[in-house]
């Protein structure tokens, strides 16, 4: 498990990026904890520098957009999807489940 934040850290509307086996970015969309893969496949940015519109971040540099629950671009030009992972919040703290086994497959 990595640590995010505690969620008084993260309101609704924010993000917070962390270093994890990816670097990874966790989302706050009206008060459902969302984490995924922090960079956009289809170029390297930063997808916690986007924007949240309800359960989608769009990318900050090509306007793609990307499902908070599955990882799945909406659009183009992105047509791969970002990883997810499960979050888990435990007396206030957030935290992100990532196996680094489970990467090594």
């Amino acid at each position: 498990m990595l640590r995010a934040c505690t969620v008084d850290e993260l309101p609704p509307g924010e993000s917070v990026r962390i270093a994890g086996p990816e670097p990874i970015a966790v989302f706050n969309a009206d008060g459902e904890l969302y984490a995924i893969g922090d960079t956009c496949t289809h170029q390297d940015a930063s997808l916690a520098d986007g924007w949240l519109e309800g359960c989608f971040v769009e990318c900050p540099l090509h306007a793609a957009l990307f499902d908070l629950r599955t990882g799945m671009p909406s659009c183009l030009p992105a047509k791969q999807p970002v990883r997810t992972y499960q979050v888990q919040v435990d007396e206030g703290v957030i935290y992100v489940l990532a196996d680094a086994a489970e990467d090594a497959a």
